[in-house]
């Protein structure tokens, strides 16, 4: 589960240049840095490993960094190769090119711009190791680790292919952002991503919604002592207690700006200063982030900064509203039921087919965790084996009552609206005919369930009886 595309192999006849640059690799946070100082050994070195990115000096005795940029990109074309040489003239750096080369290092080379090198090169070999392995995925249908999605209770096609994209991108160092609606389930896809992810450190959580700049630094990043009145000694952040795990940052739509800054320099350089210090610290936590903002109206909105949402977007999971999966209602209708009453410690009661029935017509804005609720509400009101509808019915009933009416000038200015109305009886509709329509509709999608229709309708059920056998008294009329 965890990324292989970590193995860089350095290539020159210098040992000196050999350990400075492992050195620079490692203090980057690349950890996997092989060394061979002669070239005759690099093919073999490649045939009983793999490796990510090669950096090859075209400078050395036996076989040539040419000849060996041509042999590796002709049998390893998927191994980046990073050429490093004293020689910058045109027709070198253009001849490297042809061959294949990723990139052009004129010595001396700086550690920084070593780093930043291989570091791109490591981002294209993981990005097409996740195109293949994607690919594999949707084609097989396949999840390699269901077992880490178990949390998570589903039948849902949308989110299986959710689940296979995560098992692709899971191992990758860089960030991922969770996106979705309130209520459906962000933080149990991030501790999927976690275990997936193969991290042995610590799944840590934080939520940004309503922390200030100071309380967002200060909780992630802590403080040393006597940084501010009260801190009478040093405390670690969120951040320390995440090394080698991962860190879930939710809610980072609703971040001010100073804190948005912070963020951004953390996941690009992956450092950060605690509260009052001077000296920057690094981290090697895998960073997972969600939001239910829509994170470009906010940037419209002079709210969110663009350079931190393009460091964000490499890697989007989009989790679908239960309205979009209601397949998935009698799974966790069932699962919730199960839960609730364990917690009380009473028998697991059943439903009426109806009960399902009457959620599929709802639209759940508050997703899964307004089904839970429901069902906690419902589950210890239940007086006999079966569970009675009717907490549900009035839940759905109040969330209906309180939707906003939309203002009738909306309504006078909507003409398609007015003219698909036309549309269906050839003029424009009289009331009866409009209410009509609405009931049948209603009737339609609640499976002919008077009581569901006329929950849908915001009516009593036997106003709605009283509606229906004045239409049929007029139809027989």
């Amino acid at each position: 589960m965890s990324n292989s595309c970590r193995h860089v192999l350095l290539v020159d006849d210098e040992e000196q240049i050999l350990a400075t640059s492992k050195l620079a690799l490692e203090i980057g946070g690349i950890r996997e840095v092989s060394m061979i100082s002669d070239s005759r050994e690099v093919v073999p070195f490649l045939e009983a490993h793999q490796v990510s990115v090669l950096v090859l000096d075209l400078s050395m005795p036996h076989v040539s960094g040419l000849e060996l940029l041509e042999s590796v990109t002709r049998d390893y074309p998927q191994i980046p190769i990073i050429v490093v040489t004293a020689n910058d003239e045109i027709a070198t750096v253009v001849e490297c090119m042809k061959l294949g080369a990723f990139d052009y290092l004129a010595k001396p080379v700086s550690p920084g711009r070593l780093l930043t090198s291989v570091q791109k090169a490591l981002e294209r070999c993981t990005l097409s190791n996740e195109i293949t392995s994607l690919k594999q995925r949707l084609l097989s249908d396949n999840l390699e680790h269901p077992a880490a999605f178990a949390g998570i209770v589903t039948r849902n096609r949308q989110m299986r292919s959710m689940f296979q994209y995560l098992e692709v991108i899971a191992g990758s160092r860089q960030p991922i952002i969770i996106t979705g609606e309130t209520g459906v389930g962000k933080e149990l896809v991030a501790r999927a991503v976690h275990q997936l992810s193969g991290s042995k450190g610590e799944f840590i959580a934080l939520n940004a919604a309503g922390l200030d700049d100071h309380m967002f630094s200060d909780s992630l990043f802590g403080h040393k002592k006597g940084a501010f009145t009260g801190a009478d000694q040093a405390r670690e952040g969120l951040i320390a207690r995440a090394a080698g795990g991962t860190l879930f940052l939710d809610e980072i739509g609703d971040l001010n700006e100073l804190s948005q800054l912070k963020l951004l320099r953390l996941l690009q350089e992956r450092e950060y200063y605690p509260v009052g210090s001077d000296l920057t610290r690094k981290s090697d936590a895998h960073f997972v982030l969600a939001t239910n903002r829509d994170l470009q109206a906010r940037i419209a909105e002079g709210k969110f900064r663009n350079d931190l949402y393009y460091r964000l977007c490499g890697h989007q999971v989009q989790v679908p509203p239960l309205r979009e999966r209601k397949d998935d209602l009698p799974l966790l209708l069932d699962h919730f039921i199960r839960q609730e009453a364990e917690a009380l410690g009473i028998p697991a009661p059943g439903y009426p087919k109806e009960l399902v029935d009457l959620l599929e017509t709802y639209h759940f804005p508050g997703n899964v965790r307004e089904l839970q609720a429901m069902v906690s509400d419902a589950v210890p009101r239940s007086k006999s084996r079966t569970l009675s509808q009717e907490p549900f019915r009035q839940a759905i009933a109040t969330d209906l009552g309180q939707k906003p009416q939309p203002p009738q000038a909306e309504l006078k200015d909507d003409a398609s609206l007015l003219k698909k109305l036309e549309a269906v009886w050839g003029h424009f509709p009289t009331l009866n005919e409009a209410e009509d329509l609405l009931i049948g509709s209603a009737l339609a999608a609640a499976k002919g369930n008077q009581g569901i229709a006329a929950t849908m309708l915001g009516l009593k059920r036997q106003t709605l009886n009283m509606r229906l056998k004045v239409r049929r008294e007029a139809d027989n009329d």
